[in-house]
Order: structure tokens, then C-alpha cells, then sequence
């Protein structure tokens, strides 16, 4: 008998401390990849949205949004890493370094950097290091993520704990911004707010107020567009069977989700600098309206480029229910069931001195 043409993914007995992963396939970001990406989260970020307002700034073009480059990145390394997942279950040390444009291709790779098996036997957690390059071979992002693996043979030994060391915030000298971006002619009033990185305090909370309730074709469309292949996705035949009984929503949607509705109260957070730890705190499904509020944690100056600061913010996805009076962890530090998502991060904002 031949053997089976077909992939069944990697379990957790199948990877290896310092494996490297090299995934298929390249993609191509086209400007349909971005209208669609925009239909989906309806993300209005001037930056991102218009030619006219990126060349006014110093760029090529109007790039591509972070989070899309991060998405489809991400979404390359599913078939060999989390094409088995039970969940995945954060993020740290997510540095976006160059900027993508339409046309541009990108490829991943991954490196296994820490194992544990879970005390059930049943499953473990794998963490790994993906980078994703540009056609040119330039690096566009790298990051860390861990995902809960099931495995194939139960009687599998163990591998050795490995749990790497993680830094708990990417520090704003590690930024890497475009070399060409100029702001001497940023418009707030095109941009759509005139609040910019003087006008935010550290402590301060933001309420970003709108709704965005998800429709079941959304998502899925949304997980294809990234070519995310992880079954819990899409195979409703499978999951009517999980103790959840329906398809469990990609992570990332809540990302772009959260960020989209961060406009409204960030419009001037012009790029995602970095990700320094986020979690998925609770599943979200077809059905679930998501709200989110954010707060400031940090602020710096930007020695390089005396016409940005950078923002550390701490947003929230909430389901089900407004932020008017910011959900959070309760007193004794147990989470807020209704709280999906919650991701520390940097952004960058033009100062004051440079705005029209």
C-alpha cells in the first residue's frame, strides 16, 4: 500500500527542540487582499487607507495594515504547527520591522523554542519563533507564539521542559520605522481626530464605544483570506462533536476587530510598533458583538524621530456587553468571562509639532 499523500499535521511528539519549520506557501498581498481585509473590520486608519495621505507622509504607497501582514504570516505556519491546536494561546516579542505594499510576497519560517507537556498527557504546549521575509528576503515581522498541541500517541514520552525566556515588553529603541516617513505634512483633520501622542496621559482609559457583532461567513472568510487551514475554524461536521458544539472563532479576527474599533479614540495611531504579550482569554463565536476599550500604560519619545512618540496600550475585547465602565480583571485577580481578549502593544502617533 502507498503511502498517504495527505497532510495530518504535526502533533505534539512531533516537534523538537531548535526544529526548523520552513512553511508553505508564498503569498502575494494584492490591493484585493486589502479591500477585502478593510469589508471585514472596516479599519479607517488614514495611513493605511489612501495613497494620497501615505505619499503626503513620505511613503511609496499606501502600506498594508500591520495586522493583515501579521495575519497571513501567522496563517503560514498553521498546517505544520497548530493544524492540531486545541487553542492558541499567546503572543510576546511581535516586532513589526518593514513595511509591506501591495505586490509584495512574503513566506515564513519557524524555529521551535521551548516544549511542555501538559499534566494530562493528552496534550502540550509548543513555542515557537516565526519570521516572515519579504521577496527580497528583508524581514517584515518576527515573533513568538505558544499553542496547546494534541497528540497523536498518548504513550508518547514526554519531551524535556523547555519554557523560553520572554521579555515582558519590546523596548521602543528595538522600533524599526519606515527610513522615508515624513510627517511635516500630517493632517489630523484627514486623519479624523486631532488628539496626537501629547494629548495622552499614562493611567488615562478610552472607551471606544462602537459594536461590531460577527457573523459566521465573516470570520470564515476572514481565516481563508489568511490561509489559516486550523480545523476548528471551519469544520462544523468536526466541532458539533467539541464540548463547545460550534466553531470556535480565529483569534486574530478579535485582534483586527479590537483595532478597528480603537479608531475611535486612537485615530492617529498610525502603525502597530510592536506586540509585547497578548492572550485569548475566552473563545468568541459567530453571534458575539465585540466591543473594546483601551488604556495607556506607557509613553516614550523617539530619539530617531523627534516627530513620534509611542504608545503603550493595553486593549481589551469584550463580548456582549459596552465598556462604559472598562471590564477588567475582578479584585481578586479571577478574569472577566465576558473580557476575549486582551493584548498589551505599542503604536505610533505624530507629536503635535508636526501636525497641520
Amino acid at each position: 500500500m502507498s503511502k498517504s499523500k495527505t497532510n495530518p499535521g504535526n502533533y505534539f511528539e512531533d516537534f523538537k527542540l531548535g526544529q526548523v519549520l520552513n512553511h508553505a506557501t508564498p503569498r502575494t498581498i494584492t490591493e484585493g487582499d486589502v479591500s477585502l481585509y478593510t469589508a471585514l473590520y472596516g479599519s479607517r486608519f488614514a495611513l493605511q487607507s489612501a495613497d494620497s495621505f501615505a505619499i503626503d507622509c513620505g511613503l511609496q504607497a499606501a502600506p498594508v495594515d500591520d495586522l493583515l501582514v501579521f495575519h497571513i504570516v501567522f496563517g503560514k505556519t498553521v498546517p505544520d504547527i497548530s493544524l492540531n491546536a486545541v487553542a492558541n494561546l499567546g503572543y510576546a516579542d511581535v516586532k513589526f520591522i518593514a513595511p509591506v505594499y501591495p505586490g509584495d510576497s512574503v513566506q515564513t519560517t519557524s524555529e521551535v523554542i521551548g516544549l511542555k507537556e501538559n499534566s494530562n498527557g493528552k496534550t502540550g504546549v509548543v513555542y515557537v519563533r516565526s519570521t516572515g521575509v519579504n521577496q527580497m528576503g528583508e524581514v517584515v515581522l518576527d515573533y513568538v507564539r505558544w499553542v496547546m498541541v494534541r497528540k497523536n500517541n498518548i504513550d508518547a514520552p514526554a519531551p524535556e521542559t523547555v519554557i523560553p525566556q520572554l521579555p515582558d515588553v519590546v523596548e521602543p529603541d528595538q522600533f524599526v520605522l519606515p527610513p522615508d516617513l515624513n510627517l511635516a505634512q500630517y493632517d489630523t483633520v484627514l486623519a479624523g481626530s486631532p488628539y496626537v501622542y501629547d494629548d495622552y496621559e499614562i493611567g488615562e482609559k478610552i472607551d471606544h464605544v462602537d459594536g461590531m457583532t460577527i457573523e459566521e461567513a465573516e470570520h470564515m472568510i476572514a481565516t481563508r483570506l489568511y490561509q489559516n487551514t486550523a480545523k476548528v475554524h471551519f469544520n462544523q461536521h468536526m466541532m458539533k462533536d467539541d464540548r463547545m458544539g460550534k466553531r470556535l472563532i480565529y483569534g486574530g479576527h478579535i485582534i483586527s476587530l479590537a483595532r478597528a474599533l480603537s479608531f475611535n479614540g486612537l485615530a492617529n495611531a498610525i502603525f502597530v510598533a510592536a506586540i509585547n504579550a497578548g492572550s485569548h482569554t475566552a473563545p468568541t463565536f459567530a453571534g458575539d458583538t465585540i466591543y473594546a476599550w483601551s488604556e495607556v500604560l506607557d509613553k516614550s519619545d523617539l530619539p530617531e524621530h523627534t516627530d513620534l512618540g509611542a504608545l503603550r496600550l493595553r486593549t481589551l475585547a469584550v463580548k456582549n456587553r459596552s465598556c462604559a465602565d472598562f471590564p477588567d480583571k475582578a479584585e481578586d485577580g479571577s478574569r472577566n468571562s465576558d473580557v476575549v481578549l486582551d493584548l498589551d502593544y505599542w503604536v505610533i502617533l505624530p507629536k503635535s509639532s508636526v501636525t497641520v
